[in-house]
């Protein structure tokens, strides 16, 4: 009887609407399944179709995620990646995704930028800013997005993400601006050399992960002047680039989400007052937020 009624439930569980969410970076990928009963988390790693092909994508999905879902019916899947607002990424991500999950009767793939706007304004009119390995922005009207700064990436742009400040800091280390205290806690920490970094920025992949792994040093140095400049510069450089474009900023809150913001957020709070914004919510990902809108809808 025991074991007719663990088949019973196992049975059930697999019948039961399961929706899956994911809001993916490109260092990180939280994935969260919906059920009537309960809410369970999965890690990946990051998923950018700028770095990722559909078949590295799917092989990533086989490996670490559809193991850990096995025994769930999943019947829709929301993606809110990175790159996704191109449609070439964005049929190479959902292309993969059907691979993994072909039950699934509905599959949505979207930027990360609508899913940090869901997550930080739910229903509610504002400004919703990334700031991650990359950084981004937009005006979101409580429906949909009405206005995107455009993304030009790690090379070109990315103000104020992890990218950007881990790329000041190794300027400052290879142009020897750093003073002897600070180099010396440089070495001490990453054991590098001018070699070995310019072949990971030039010659290895992801370089924009790599870059941003130097934000550690930044958190872990806070105080020394030099430091303090580094990370208030570059995330003025995404307020003056990006926020003052938006006529919007000044009349609504201007929400954050990422590990960067969450990490300065006493520098963002000073930010936003030098340039009279409301700050809204700074959250260090949009999960929670995420979860709320699908059960509600």
């Amino acid at each position: 009887m025991i074991l007719i009624l663990a088949e019973l439930f196992k049975l059930l569980v697999k019948m039961s609407k399961s929706i899956l969410i994911a809001d993916a970076g490109s260092t990180k990928t939280e994935w969260c399944l919906l059920t009537d009963r309960k809410t369970k988390s999965v890690y990946t790693l990051g998923i950018s179709p700028y770095f990722l092909n559909q078949e590295q994508i799917t092989e990533l999905l086989n490996k670490d995620l559809a193991p850990k879902l096995k025994k769930y019916q999943i019947s829709e899947v929301y993606f809110y990646g990175t790159g996704c607002l191109n449609p070439a990424n964005n049929k190479i991500v959902k292309n993969a995704i059907r691979s993994v999950f072909p039950e699934a009767s509905k599959i949505s793939v979207t930027n990360d930028v609508e899913g940090a706007a869901i997550g930080l304004c739910g229903r509610s009119k504002g400004i919703a800013c990334i700031l991650g390995t990359g950084s981004s922005s937009c005006y979101f009207d409580g429906r949909r997005i009405k206005k995107n700064s455009p993304g030009l990436g790690y090379a070109l742009g990315d103000e104020g993400s992890g990218a950007y400040l881990g790329k000041k800091v190794l300027q400052y280390y290879l142009y020897n601006t750093f003073d002897d205290e600070l180099r010396a806690r440089f070495d001490a920490t990453y054991a590098t050399n001018a070699t070995e970094i310019l072949e990971n920025v030039y010659k290895k992949p992801l370089p924009n992960r790599y870059l941003a792994s130097f934000t550690r040093f930044l958190a872990e140095n806070r105080g020394h002047y030099m430091i303090e400049n580094i990370i208030e510069d570059g995330l003025n450089d995404f307020f003056f680039t990006h926020l003052c474009k938006y006529n919007e900023a000044w009349k609504y809150p201007i929400n954050f989400v990422g590990g960067v913001a969450y990490g300065f957020r006493d520098v963002i709070k000073e930010l936003c007052n030098a340039y009279n914004f409301e700050l809204g919510r700074i959250l260090q990902k949009p999960m929670k937020g995420l979860i709320e809108f699908h059960r509600e809808n």
